[in-house]
């Protein structure tokens, strides 16, 4: 009975003194005479964050509350301090300028016990530079030009679904939701240039690449606060050996990559697609050489970012456009005009003269930035500038893409769509760092050019063949999925499609 009531005396005690810790962290900014709303015990400044309200909302309302008193807030993501960065030239030297003091995410990977999650987008320090070095190649303007085919191939196979899909009934009644069947069309493109395979997401929307990319969006191993353990403590994560990418997904991923390089080395296949580069690498007679796990990370990062991200933009756009029928009517008459400068063909280089549809594309990433955030972590004591602020070393910076996005003070009117707004002298007007949804820098976005390609590849097709209206079913404004880690419409987009005869 004695060793009860100690044991429950020390339990006690521990509980107390943990809590004791909790609290006085939670009062680090407050000590430090920093903005920032109270947090809560456990969640810190993200309890709603996943039920009641979507990534992006916190810290665009702190933005839009602090903007004008300070150069940045301060922020508990869970347990982990972190600052949001308000004022853009500090944004600027975070990302650029003092680029060295801020090269690292921070965010939690497990190369060992979740061999996907050691991707390009995650990786720290020299691992992160080496690897930025070795795949920067693949996305240069040439081999671009080279992908350039088989995204307007898949983008007709696309067409052609669409055709037989609005003859149907319930579409003729209901619309289309646009946006999952654009996310099969990027997982099909993303399919041929990343693995040279044919998806067949177009066809069957029960297809496994499909089904294997909505996984990593909709599922985890683990809850809410585990992972916001795996994010505030990495290293004692790592220690437990803790994974999050869901276990069925990592072997279909794996597997894949592992009989697609055999067959190439077996039948000395070459492609010039990301996936013969990755092969290349991993054969080099160096110690760099990737393995057969790298390999498939950062295929697996290319597949995710290069559907989702696509997807969602074109998506977005083509509910734009289906309110605003004066700038679908102009886009469109654009389109037809270029193409038969270039004998009703798509060409690479037609498509640089689609000056509209680029302010269209660059208007739908400021109203819709799929990421809404950029997250660096703080490698030494960061004095800012014309502040009597410090950084601390190891601190989270954060840079609200949404919140810049839609500052009224960069952006009159902001909730409105005003593709005349990236015009090139408007452009010119603005801070340079008021438009980032690639990120910024050394560390942005690595495929930010096959996202370009691929939105304004699929969108030319779409509109110069299709009429778009809005659907009884598609609210305005769009209501947001507060579950999803991307900026998603709840309940998807649906819209009414009218065939446009050539």
């Amino acid at each position: 009975m004695a060793i009860v009531q100690v044991f429950m005396i020390l339990l006690i005690a521990a509980i107390t003194l943990a809590l004791h810790f909790i609290r006085k962290h939670l009062n680090y900014w407050a000590e430090r005479g920093v903005v920032h709303e109270k947090p809560h015990l456990f969640y810190g400044n993200m309890k709603a964050v996943g039920s009641k309200q979507p990534l992006k909302q916190p810290f665009h309302d702190l933005y839009q509350k602090y903007k004008d008193k300070a150069p940045f807030g301060g922020f508990y993501l869970s347990l982990r301090k972190a600052v949001v960065l308000f004022d853009l030239e500090l944004i600027k030297r975070v990302m650029i300028t003092d680029f060295n003091d801020f090269s690292h995410r921070g965010g939690y990977y497990n190369e060992k016990d979740d061999p996907l999650s050691g991707h390009l987008f995650q990786l720290d320090g020299p691992r992160w530079k080496q690897m930025r070095m070795k795949l920067t190649p693949t996305f240069t303007s040439g081999k671009m030009k080279f992908m350039f085919p088989t995204v307007v191939e898949v983008g007709e196979r696309f067409i052609n679904v669409l055709s037989d899909l609005i003859q149907k009934d319930d579409v003729v009644k209901e619309g289309l939701e646009i946006r999952e069947l654009l996310a099969r069309f990027t997982t099909d493109v993303i399919g041929c240039c990343a693995f040279g395979l044919e998806c067949n997401s177009l066809k069957d929307p029960e297809a496994k690449f499909r089904k294997m990319g909505q996984k990593v969006f909709t599922e985890r191993r683990h809850g809410r606060l585990l992972f916001a353990f795996a994010q505030a403590f990495p290293d004692l994560a790592r220690k437990f050996g803790m994974a999050f990418i869901p276990e069925d997904v990592s072997q279909f991923f794996m597997k894949v990559v592992k009989d697609t390089v055999e067959y190439r080395e077996r039948e000395k296949v070459e492609r010039n697609d990301f996936m013969n580069l990755l092969i290349e690498l991993k054969n080099r007679n160096d110690t760099e050489g990737l393995t057969l796990e790298q390999i498939a990370a950062q295929a697996f990062v290319f597949f995710l970012a290069g559907f989702e991200t696509s997807s969602s933009t074109m998506g977005f756009a083509l509910y734009e456009l289906a309110i605003h029928q004066d700038m679908q009517t102009k886009v469109r008459q654009e389109i037809n005009g270029v193409l038969k400068q270039y004998d009703d063909k798509l060409t690479y280089e037609g498509v640089k003269e689609l000056k509209y549809l680029q302010q269209i594309l660059y208007e739908t990433m400021r109203k819709y930035p799929v990421a809404s955030l950029v997250v660096r972590k703080a490698l030494v004591d960061y004095k800012v500038a014309n502040s009597p602020y410090t950084i601390e070393k190891g601190t989270v910076v954060i840079i609200p893409i949404d919140a810049i996005h839609h500052d009224a003070a960069i952006y009159p009117s902001p909730s409105e769509f005003i593709p005349e707004r990236f015009a090139a002298e408007e452009i010119a007007k603005r801070h340079s760092m008021s438009w980032i949804p690639f990120g910024e820098g050394p560390r942005n976005c690595i495929g930010l050019r096959f996202g370009k390609m691929q939105a304004m590849v699929g969108l030319a097709l779409l509109l110069r063949n299709f009429k778009f209206t809005l659907s009884s079913k598609t609210p305005v404004p769009l209501v947001y999925d507060e579950k999803a880690v991307v900026l998603t419409a709840k309940g998807g987009i649906y819209l009414n499609l009218e065939a446009i005869q050539a």
